[in-house]
């Protein structure tokens, strides 16, 4: 395929810590994922054309990657409001990505401008004025920073002309139709409700006492390794929920409980259902688990 047949790529940012950047240039097979687009613009990488060029409004676009939170207006660049630039070519491309929580939802900027600060079609959860306009080209991508490999899962199978099946905020199910809690290597332990007492160790949940988000959380983290290694659950960190709308959460370390019960279920399980899986693993003690935390807390 020649350069003038591939889909040109532009990738925009606006408020942003360039997390989502620096991710993707890590993907192990990155020069063979961008083989099938024309890349015109990339804020780090170098390309045919420049920031000026962009603002002028002359850069050719069939995917539009989005970066970093959306602010109507008072941020600018050269003079220009970032919003009418993205706006320009939103409008042009046939595709949307939207590259991390910020782009998404707002994610972490949004704390300090609830207000005026949202991401591209959502707000939070709640939808944009932009997104009747842009709803149809639209591939949400939250994470904080996305996995890199989650890009080039939607990069491929739009450089293939394949269909993207997507939730009703816009994830590709492939990638968030399940949650963080799916493949966790410690989902016997919550079963047992027997949790870890620290950081870091690899026996124990983290959900009753280190308030890990995963049962609630829409992610392939568990599934699709960082580096193919491993992920926060795994190394005894507890998950912050990064790819919801609501993130980041106050006390993201602790799980508010009411007597002993978590006040916000796991995804898809009712309180009934809770209380009496619960109540079964109360009678039991498993020797295995038991040893094997004790030799952690010597």
């Amino acid at each position: 395929m020649t350069s003038q047949n591939k889909p040109k790529l532009l990738w925009l940012q606006s408020i942003t810590c360039n997390g989502n950047t620096h991710s993707f240039l890590n993907h192990p097979d990155l020069f063979y994922i961008l083989s099938y687009f024309e890349l015109v613009h990339h804020p780090v990488l170098d390309t045919s054309y420049s920031m000026e060029d962009v603002i002028s409004g002359i850069v050719p676009c069939d995917v539009l990657i989005l970066e970093g939170s959306f602010q109507e207006e008072g941020f600018l660049k050269s003079g220009v409001e970032v919003s009418s630039i993205i706006e320009k070519y939103a409008r042009k491309a046939k595709h949307i990505i939207s590259a991390g929580t910020c782009a998404t939802f707002g994610g972490i900027f949004k704390q300090k401008n609830p207000d005026n600060i949202s991401g591209f079609c959502f707000d939070g959860e709640e939808k944009t004025e932009r997104f009747s306009e842009y709803a149809s080209k639209l591939i949400s991508l939250p994470g904080c920073p996305i996995h890199p490999k989650w890009l080039s899962y939607v990069l491929l199978m739009i450089s293939g002309n394949k269909d993207i099946p997507i939730d009703n905020l816009h994830r590709p199910v492939e990638l968030y139709g399940y949650t963080v809690h799916t493949g966790c290597t410690r989902n016997e332990y919550f079963e047992w409700k027997i949790d870890t007492k620290n950081f870091g160790l690899k026996e124990g949940c983290l959900f009753y006492e280190q308030g890990c988000q995963g049962p609630y959380t829409r992610g392939s983290c568990n599934k699709i390794l960082w580096n193919d290694t491993s992920s926060k659950t795994r190394v005894g960190t507890p998950c912050f929920g990064c790819t919801e709308p609501n993130y980041p959460q106050e006390s993201l370390f602790s799980t508010k409980t009411n007597m002993g019960i978590p006040a916000k279920m796991p995804l898809g399980v009712s309180k009934r259902a809770y209380l009496t899986v619960t109540g079964v693993t109360k009678s039991f003690t498993i020797k295995r688990f038991s040893e094997r935390l004790m030799e952690y807390d010597k």
